[in-house]
């Protein structure tokens, strides 16, 4: 099993900056895929950014290309998202996801919600304009 726990969410005008993190623990995350998505009220989780278990590959949805950054600590287990130029309509519940590397994103892909095993309880992000 693996658990994890975002944190750094907030309230933040448009504009600014935040930086989520993903603490993980249980069996050896850095064996792990990582991703980040979304969901904003009324809407369906969508896909944020992800990056492998080696840290070699990186990739982002296109609303978000150029602002956000995804990054990975394997020795402290945690992967960040960082935010930037922050806008309204990335206003919404922040998760992070988790799939063994060997799976190969279960091949649904790296933007599947389905590719993941292993999810966090989410953390809210608000972005006031």
């Amino acid at each position: 099993q693996v658990q994890l726990v975002e944190s750094g969410g907030g309230l933040v005008q448009a504009g600014y900056s935040l930086r989520l993190s993903c603490a993980a623990s249980g069996r050896t995350t850095s064996s792990y895929d990582m991703g980040w998505f979304r969901q904003a009220p009324g809407k369906e989780r969508e896909f944020v950014a992800a990056i492998r278990w080696t840290g070699s590959s990186t990739y982002y949805a296109d609303s978000v290309k150029d602002r956000f950054t995804i990054s990975r600590n394997n020795a402290r287990n945690t992967v960040s998202l960082q935010m930037n130029s922050l806008k309204s309509e990335d206003t919404a519940v922040y998760y992070c996801a988790a799939v063994w590397g060997g799976h190969s994103w279960s091949g649904y892909g790296f933007n599947d919600t389905r590719s993941y095993d292993y999810w966090g309880q989410g953390t809210q992000v608000t972005v006031s304009s």
